[in-house]
């Protein structure tokens, strides 16, 4: 009976071919618009969660000044190596503390010139940020710890300076101050602020104090957690650990900034998740006019072959036969358009996750969820017109003209 049922539809979609495209128009464009969406949507969380995590391992950082600080009171809240190391031995679950200091500057090479952002720093950054290198080495400990200068390179600062030669063993000027490049670092392209993280050059922290800012505050550390679930407990002991040593009240508001890179991206995906939520609401409205859309058809439908379901009626058919033809007949027309929407969606998730440089992710289980929804659309919205369709009184069809 449903393969009868099937096929009768199907003929009977096929003799009205515009129509019925026009009629799955609204399923088209509502289950496309939501595969779309939510398609897309997968692919920029992927993206954020890879951006974040590509940041650093277990990443906590510690910014000097607090939300509510400006100016000279952000400065004068700087970190001291004291502070550094207490909060290293003494704050359970961290594994590494890397201090840094940044800046811009200018870097001279030969006759070529080029700004970038210079940051002091110790080995143990280069481990906590995830940074591996492309040739050479990475400053030492010694090093680090005597304020050689031994810079390591980004790709984006490289290519400016020396094009495709490789800078290892070279000498550059930084604010017209030497520097040996030991190291390049492998590039890792755009941060989340849009930033190119390959245009920088990397020295150690005692180095950058000594020869460019003349003192030895620390404006951010970057705590390594042993795990993600020692996160939370490093940053209750550091902010402890912290507010002790600097002497702040209870009650008193913290001098400086602590947050972890998983709570960035945690925020930045509920965003994404509310936004996404809207727009697939408004493309859900979508789907109801193309409910109703079927409804209407199968209506004007019912009217147009009156005298066929009477005659069907009259040589013996039940009630639930004709119910059930014209129920597959319009779950049939909202399962068609939702087919066609579910490849229109993902034909435009691909193109603008393509151009974006986004991950493409489509979902089997969105992709049969939508599937599956069409058709209870189309039995939902085809129940009226199969209902008035089955209890017409064969008499009185058969005299309809």
């Amino acid at each position: 009976m449903i393969f009868s049922g099937l096929r009768l539809a199907l003929r009977e979609l096929w003799a009205n071919k515009l129509r019925t495209f026009l009629t799955c128009l609204g399923m088209i464009i509502g289950v496309g618009a939501v595969i779309a969406l939510l398609t897309i949507g997968a692919g920029v969380s992927s993206s954020i969660n890879r951006e974040f995590e590509s940041i650093g391992q277990n990443l906590i950082w510690v910014w000097a000044g607090g939300e509510q600080q400006r100016g000279a009171d952000r400065a004068a809240s700087r970190f001291t190596w004291r502070e550094l190391d207490i909060v290293r031995r003494t704050v359970p679950g961290i594994i590494a503390v890397a201090p840094s200091v940044g800046d811009g500057a200018s870097v001279k090479f030969g006759n070529l010139d080029a700004q970038t952002t210079i940051i002091g720093t110790t080995p143990d950054y280069f481990d906590i940020r995830l940074w591996t290198l492309a040739s050479g080495r990475r400053f030492s400990q010694a090093e680090s710890d005597a304020g050689r200068m031994a810079c390591v390179m980004g790709k984006t600062l490289k290519d400016k300076l020396f094009g495709g030669s490789d800078p290892v063993g070279q000498r550059v000027r930084i604010d017209g101050v030497a520097c040996e490049v030991v190291g390049l670092l492998a590039p890792k392209g755009s941060g989340l602020t849009g930033n190119d993280e390959d245009d920088r050059i990397i020295l150690p922290l005692h180095a950058y104090q000594r020869r460019f800012t003349g003192d030895e505050y620390i404006n951010t550390l970057q705590l390594m957690a042993a795990s993600k679930a020692d996160v939370a407990r490093v940053i209750e002991g550091a902010r402890a650990t912290l507010r002790q040593l600097r002497g702040i009240p209870e009650g008193k508001p913290d001098d400086f900034t602590i947050e972890d890179v998983t709570s960035f991206g945690q925020e930045a995906n509920s965003v994404l998740g509310y936004v996404t939520l809207f727009v697939g609401a408004v493309a859900f409205i979508s789907l109801i006019v193309g409910g109703i859309g079927i409804m209407n058809i199968m209506l004007v439908s019912v009217t147009e072959r009156t005298r066929e379901i009477g005659i069907r009626l009259a040589i013996g058919a039940q009630e639930r036969d004709v119910l059930a033809q014209f129920l597959i007949e319009a779950m049939t027309l909202a399962v068609l358009g939702g087919l066609v929407g579910i490849f229109v969606g993902l034909g435009i998730a691909y193109a603008v996750t393509g151009a974006l440089g986004w991950a493409f992710l489509p979902s089997a289980p969105l992709i049969l969820g939508a599937t599956a929804f069409s058709a209870v659309i189309g039995i939902g919205f085809g129940f009226f017109p199969a209902r008035r369709a089955a209890r017409l009184n064969p008499i009185e069809a058969l005299r309809f003209e």
